[in-house]
């Protein structure tokens, strides 16, 4: 991997990972376009969600400082509660999640759900209720949501939003419960994948610096960016250009792969 590519990869994770475009089903895309193999380039990965992660702290850090400073609150609850799912399903399928993230055959079915999903997002009535108003159950069910967008192609915030709104949030609260979701997966993903490099140190070996500098840098970045563009846009209802864009993404992943 050269600098370019590391760049590109930086800037591709950290737009991604925030807006409803699943940031793994674009990284596998793109490691198979520079001929990368992803099992050998863990570190990396880890690197570029260390930067996309700087960007999520800092924007909603007044509202992590105070799920700090009272950590016995409903939203800690909540956030808690719906990050079980995933740990669930990361345990239950993890060598299955595993093989089918490699394979980018998959794709066009995550991209087809998240497709949907996003047109369905705009659809929702406006609600009035705000993130203090989400019960547990509802929390559970945002959590499925997540849970099931651990599969390539299939997007994170797009599933964990249109949930959140579907349970009567106004679009703003859905947005930002959902971020502060993604801060425990960010975190676990990490530590999970730390663990595969401390179990194998050689996958340390011959690391360059200079592209795991660039690689962060541009995720956080370009990280920073998609985390507000999609605060502005989820208020407007525009989520179905996304739904738009996954038809071309669909239709250029089947011209280079199949």
């Amino acid at each position: 991997m050269n600098l370019l590519e590391a760049i590109i990869l930086g800037f591709i994770q950290g737009i991604s990972e925030f807006l409803p475009v699943s940031s793994s089903g674009h990284l596998l895309v793109f490691h198979h376009i520079f001929g990368i193999t992803a099992e050998d380039n863990l570190t990396f990965i880890i690197v570029l969600n260390m930067g996309s992660l700087m960007p999520l702290l800092f924007v909603f850090r007044r509202d992590i400082w105070a799920l700090i400073k009272k950590p016995f609150q409903k939203t800690t609850a909540l956030l808690v509660i719906a990050t079980i799912p995933l740990v669930i399903v990361t345990l239950l399928f993890e060598s299955f999640i595993e093989s089918v993230f490699y394979m980018v055959h998959f794709l066009p079915f995550g991209f087809v759900v998240t497709g949907v999903v996003l047109l369905l997002s705009d659809r929702l009535k406006r609600n009035e209720k705000s993130m203090e108003d989400i019960t547990f159950v509802n929390a559970i069910l945002i959590g499925c949501a997540q849970a099931v967008a651990v599969f390539p192609g299939i997007s994170r915030s797009g599933s964990t939003i249109t949930a959140t709104m579907a349970s009567g949030v106004n679009r703003e609260s859905a947005a930002k419960f959902s971020f502060l979701m993604s801060i425990p997966a960010a975190v676990g993903a990490m530590l999970f994948r730390l663990s595969r490099i401390m179990a194998d140190p050689a996958l340390l070996e011959g690391l360059n610096f200079v592209n795991l500098g660039a690689g962060f840098i541009t995720a956080a970045i370009t990280g920073y960016i998609a985390i507000n563009f999609m605060l502005a846009i989820v208020k407007k209802a525009k989520l179905k250009y996304f739904a738009l864009y996954y038809i071309f993404a669909l239709v250029v992943l089947i011209i280079l792969f199949f």
